[in-house]
C-alpha cells in the first residue's frame, strides 16, 4: 500500500522536474507588427522574461516568450487569458476564472519560444499570458499584454 502511494505521489507531483531545465531557441518571425507586450511576473515559481503579441503580414498572430526563465513542472501550458495579472500569491489561481485560449504546451523552461495563436481568436479580448500548470490549476508566472 505504501509503495502504491509513493508511486502515485511521484507520478502526480513529478518532483524531479524542480531540477530539470530545457532551453528552446525558436526563430521569431522575420517580419511582424508588435501589438502588445509585457514583463513576466513570478507566481508559484520564479519566472522572468518578456511576452510579445505580434501580427504577421498574413494576418495571423503569434505570442513570443523572450528570455524566458522558469521552473519545470507537470503539464505546463501557455495561455492567453482575459484576466488581469495580479502579483504575488493572490494571482496564482485567477487565470482559469474567465476566458482563456491555450497556445500549446510549454516547450522548455528557458529561451526564446514562439507560439501560434489559434486562427479566429479575437486577440483584443485577452489581457495577459500565463504559464499555466494545468495539473494543479496554478500560474507559474504571467505577463500583462499592454498595447504598444
Amino acid at each position: 500500500m505504501v509503495l502504491a502511494l509513493v508511486a502515485f505521489g511521484l507520478h502526480w507531483y513529478q518532483p524531479w522536474k524542480l531540477f530539470t531545465t530545457r532551453t528552446i531557441i525558436d526563430t521569431p518571425p522575420a517580419s511582424s507588427t508588435l501589438i502588445a507586450s509585457g514583463a513576466l511576473v513570478s507566481h508559484e515559481h520564479k519566472t522572468s522574461g518578456t511576452v510579445e503579441l505580434v501580427q504577421l503580414p498574413d494576418g495571423r498572430y503569434q505570442v513570443i516568450l523572450r528570455e524566458l526563465s522558469t521552473s519545470d513542472g507537470p503539464d505546463l501550458r501557455v495561455w492567453m487569458t482575459d484576466q488581469e495579472v495580479v502579483p504575488g500569491k493572490e494571482g496564482w489561481e485567477v487565470f482559469d476564472d474567465g476566458k482563456w485560449v491555450e497556445l500549446g504546451k510549454l516547450k522548455g523552461t528557458h529561451g526564446l519560444q514562439v507560439y501560434d495563436v489559434p486562427p479566429g481568436t479575437d486577440v483584443s479580448r485577452y489581457k495577459s499570458v500565463t504559464i499555466w500548470c494545468k495539473r494543479f490549476s496554478v500560474s507559474f508566472g504571467a505577463a500583462p499584454l499592454s498595447a504598444v
